[in-house]
């Protein structure tokens, strides 16, 4: 038969609520069909009066070059997908086998669209993964990045249960609602929203969707449940387009180290951000004065709401940028320089400059340029500096099982003046 007499392959998409919920013209192709393909639990739903042959799908590369055999010799192919085939679905599959003039897709709603449709929740802004079969990194990325919608398509490994625990492995800097929705469009649906801790020992259906929602603001600690050295990331209130900016937990107790804090000093934190260090130091030194210099009013309104939630009441956080914001200030015993605005030369000099005798300066650098300024500035001043470069990984769920997933590296720069 010549490809202008053969007929047009119909992808069909259905629910869990099977025939009944197609509509007449779609039940039609399948009425006038003479081969229709799809996999055992799509191809259960069919009529035993419909006179088209059947096809499971069950290896999809082998089996649909069956399909394609079929179609070439003048069949008229009806293929069943799940949901929209166009949406991680068959239909990625279809368009390498066939030409893509000659597939016609009839999408039905996808479990998305269901799922944000039983939540009552808008979702034209939300983003879409799926771990069916896939790995959890993309999930990871955006937890971390704190994008406030995502759909999550999952499977028996990737389950929810596991994505519960992906997310406590975070530590993330905000947290997110949760809610399961299974067996969406069929007969029994259950769309429940769970806890972190509850979920992770829960089963679900195979085929379930998760929808994670990020909240404004995670609820408060309490004080006395606090670790002396060392607060989990999550603790922070930080940046709503930056959740990530905030330095991770095991960089601040290496700041914390190389800078040999003792009772009773005064020490500037400069681009401070959230506070994370500045409310470490406060915390260690509860007689000390540290002064947490920041140039953005959102990190100076988090800082004063890091270290309310946080207990802390030796941080004063100084609106302005250095190094002019230091001019206001008493001299320091220790300086650490997180973040310089761009002007970490002068920052560096001036700070240097104002630090007491037996001071040290540390400062954290994650590139090479800012790194070989501050190395190049030290050797102007005939300084002899110590750098601790730090790479940390931390455990992730993967597949199954565990791997070590890397934080970005950091290089201190630490220098003590006689």
């Amino acid at each position: 038969m010549s490809e202008q007499q053969q007929f047009d392959i119909n992808v069909v998409g259905m629910g869990l609520g099977g025939l009944a919920t197609l509509s007449k013209p779609h039940q039609h192709y399948l009425q006038t069909a003479t081969l229709i393909a799809g996999t055992p639990r799509l191809l259960a739903q069919m009529p035993t009066t419909y006179p088209a042959q059947q096809l499971l799908l069950n290896d999809l590369y082998r089996d649909l070059g069956r399909v394609d055999q079929a179609w070439q010799a003048g069949a008229k192919v009806v293929i069943l997908a799940s949901g929209d085939p166009l949406f991680f679905g068959v239909g990625r599959l279809l368009l390498k086998q066939f030409p893509p003039e000659r597939l016609v897709f009839h999408p039905h709603l996808s479990s998305v669209q269901l799922a944000f449709s039983r939540l009552r929740v808008p979702w034209q802004d939300a983003q879409l993964v799926s771990v069916h079969g896939r790995d959890l990194e993309p999930l990871r990325r955006l937890c971390q990045q704190g994008v406030s919608k995502i759909a999550v398509l999952t499977d028996p490994i990737n389950s929810p249960s596991a994505i519960a625990a992906l997310l406590a492995q975070l530590h993330l800097p905000h947290t997110y609602k949760i809610w399961v929705c299974e067996n969406l469009g069929g007969e029994i649906e259950q769309v429940t929203q769970w806890t972190l801790n509850q979920l992770q020992t829960q089963t679900f259906a195979s085929l379930s969707v998760v929808v994670l929602l990020r909240q404004a603001q995670s609820p408060n600690p309490e004080i006395t449940d606090l670790p002396c050295l060392g607060l989990p990331d999550d603790l922070f209130l930080s940046f709503p387009d930056r959740p990530g900016l905030i330095t991770k937990r095991e960089i601040r107790v290496a700041i914390l180290g190389e800078l040999g804090l003792q009772p009773g000093q005064t020490i500037w934190d400069i681009g401070a951000g959230t506070g994370s260090v500045a409310i470490e130091m406060a915390r260690l030194v509860p007689d000390g004065q540290i002064w947490a210099i920041e140039k953005t009013a959102m990190g100076i309104m988090l800082i004063e709401q890091n270290c309310q939630r946080l207990g802390v009441q030796n941080v004063q956080a100084i609106a302005g940028s250095a190094p002019q914001a230091f001019q206001a200030l008493p001299p320091p015993d220790r300086v650490f320089i997180g973040g310089s605005g761009g002007h970490l030369t002068e920052i560096l000099t001036q700070s240097w400059s104002a630090l007491l005798p037996q001071g040290k300066l540390v400062a954290a650098f994650a590139t090479f340029e800012h790194l070989t300024t501050a190395w190049q500035w030290c050797e102007q001043q005939n300084l002899q500096a110590q750098l601790l470069q730090l790479n940390v990984a931390r455990s992730l769920p993967f597949s199954g099982l565990h791997r070590l997933t890397p934080l970005n590296p950091v290089t201190l720069l630490s220098v003590a003046k006689q």
